[in-house]
């Protein structure tokens, strides 16, 4: 037996792919059958992950692609599934997340003329005008298989795209009878021809005009906030803020750019409705990997000053309306361009005395900063806040050895302040803002990094939008556990600021409802305890906290699962 489904997991061997997150259809007969095939003549295919549902298994495949850098493929059925991958699409494709989407299609003849023609009635409703349509604006690239003889070619050209900067998710799907066809020979191509386009540099001229611009700065100012998706980049961008005197601000921060307790460090900024100091005192803005790097109406740098913009899209070419100013975008690799500055700087460093006073004015405003936000984590009286519960459970783990999954929304910016994470590729948002990310991203965490103990920090609408049952019914399967705390105040809150926010004396500021609350609420953590068997625990009081996260804590590292807290914090 060799069919173009066999092929396909051939391809996909040859590409390193490990993990096939599947939900299956009626429209995977043949793939079914090769993945049986190959296992019971103990040929090596990628591991199967069952996802019951598909947002949850994107999502999944997004949290490896995160810890690794690799893609994974999801696997679902025809334009159903695809439509249920829901916003997990918008997240990769924001986030700038490797994947591989494939979907089958209805079968293309009813009378029985191929091997797969349609048997049931199914096939006839789930037949559209343009499947591929439903997610072609947010995917890199998106074709049909329409022949096995080339599909190695297919499979390995998608893997190019979406391995490629910008990267992004792909979609492909085929018919049951052409995953169906049998094939003369087998499919043979040689994947290094396929590999993804070289990273892209800075022009000399682009270096020298930067280093010209530090030179004559007093307050150099880096603004990233997904410079750190790659773990390399880090080490090159403290090595330039470091020569330079520059301090660092993250915006939106979707992985750790920098070291949480660097001295130059100035911390993130999100939906802060206040100007931000340091952008405001800046006289050299550079800005690395951001999409948001300030917001206009709210914080902005001082009128004149001259910004550069390094990124692999400058151009933010799926954004209709973007722009920021800068006197110069240039198009590559944040850690080779941070790396041909660092080149630069070695034969052309700075003058010591000014790299020497930017950087001790901007230690001093960290140092300060620490101090403030260290007065936040004192235990409350009453109810439990978002700085002490995060503290609390920094102070459990491993710094070195954990992996924070963030989607606190209202609470972004204090789990990225009181977690003050240090080691690259340890901390993570999805880069998108379709809720539900955390729940599988944990899991693909822990199924990318076995070793180290995985937290997720999420508030309880993204809690109930990351369909907890399946991800810890696949999380109790798979023996990835991992902790989840639950921030619960009983709503969106995120929703109530931005009415304020354009309203702040309108009849919504003095309603008593908004219909955003969800009072009273769920059983959060009853729900993963009945689904996945996982530890589950309602904290109310400060003076329960602490022994809880140690307890939920203990569950996941030596009992091997899952634990959730819903901890009660004040209400909407």
């Amino acid at each position: 037996m060799y069919t173009t489904s066999t092929a396909f997991l051939e391809a996909l061997n040859e590409a390193g792919i490990t993990y096939i997150f599947a939900n299956f259809g009626s429209d995977h007969p043949a793939l079914i059958e090769a993945i049986a095939e190959a296992r019971a003549n103990g040929r090596k295919i990628p591991t199967v992950i069952t996802a019951p549902n598909e947002m949850v298994g994107m999502s999944a495949a997004h949290g490896v692609a995160q810890v690794t850098g690799k893609p994974q493929l999801v696997l679902v059925h025809v334009e159903c599934g695809t439509q249920a991958l829901a916003g997990a699409v918008h997240n990769a494709a924001k986030g700038r997340v490797p994947m591989l989407l494939f979907a089958g299609v209805s079968p293309v003849t009813q009378d029985g003329e191929l091997k797969g023609s349609r048997n049931e009635f199914i096939q006839w409703i789930q037949d559209v005008h343009d499947q591929r349509g439903i997610v072609r604006g947010y995917t890199k690239y998106d074709t049909e298989i329409r022949t096995g003889a080339n599909i190695k070619q297919i499979v390995h050209r998608a893997l190019q795209f979406t391995s490629s900067d910008p990267k992004g998710p792909v979609y492909l799907m085929g018919a049951r009878e052409v995953m169906e066809a049998d094939l003369a020979t087998p499919v043979i191509i040689d994947p290094e021809q396929w590999r993804p386009i070289e990273p892209c540099a800075l022009a000399d001229a682009s270096v020298d005009r930067i280093l010209a611009g530090l030179r004559s700065a007093r307050r150099p100012l880096l603004v990233t906030s997904y410079a750190g998706r790659n773990p390399a980049a880090v080490a090159e961008l403290v090595r330039v803020c470091e020569r330079t005197g520059m301090g660092v601000l993250e915006s939106v921060p979707s992985a750790l750019n920098i070291p949480h307790d660097h001295p130059l460090y100035l911390g993130n900024q999100w939906n802060e409705p206040h100007q931000n100091e340091a952008l405001a005192e800046a006289d050299f803005v550079l800005v690395v990997d951001s999409d948001v790097p300030w917001i206009p109406t709210i914080s902005r740098p001082a009128d004149g000053t001259p910004i550069f913009h390094i990124d692999v899209d400058p151009l933010k070419e799926d954004m209709p309306l973007w722009y920021m100013g800068a006197i110069a975008s240039l198009r590559a690799d944040a850690r080779t361009a941070l790396a041909q500055l660092n080149a630069a700087l070695d034969d052309r460093p700075l003058d010591p005395a000014q790299v020497e006073a930017s950087t001790r004015q901007y230690a001093a405003a960290s140092e300060a900063r620490r101090a403030r936000l260290a007065g936040l984590e004192v235990q409350p009286e009453g109810l439990i806040t978002p700085e002490f519960l995060t503290a609390t459970v920094r102070r459990h783990i491993d710094p070195d050895n954990t992996i924070v999954i963030s989607e606190g929304i209202t609470n972004y910016t204090v789990i990225a302040n009181h977690m003050r994470m240090t080691q690259p590729g340890s901390y993570f948002a999805s880069g998108g803002g379709s809720l539900g990310w955390n729940g599988g991203a944990a899991l693909g965490s822990k199924l990318a990094a076995p070793d180290k103990t995985v937290v997720a920090l999420s508030g309880d609408g993204s809690y109930m939008f990351s369909i907890p049952s399946t991800v810890h019914w696949m999380a109790a399967k798979y023996e990835a556990p991992f902790l989840q705390v639950v921030f619960n105040n009983r709503g969106w809150k995120a929703p109530r600021f931005s009415a304020l926010s354009v309203h702040p004396d309108g009849y919504a500021s003095k309603a008593n409802d908004l219909d955003l609350s969800f009072d009273p609420p769920p059983a959060y953590a009853d729900i993963a305890a009945a689904a996945g068997g996982a530890y589950a625990r309602k904290v109310e009081r400060p003076e329960d906290l602490d022994a809880a996260v140690a307890e939920a804590l203990d569950v996941v590292r030596n009992q091997k699962r899952s634990a959730v807290l819903d901890v009660s914090l004040s209400h909407i």
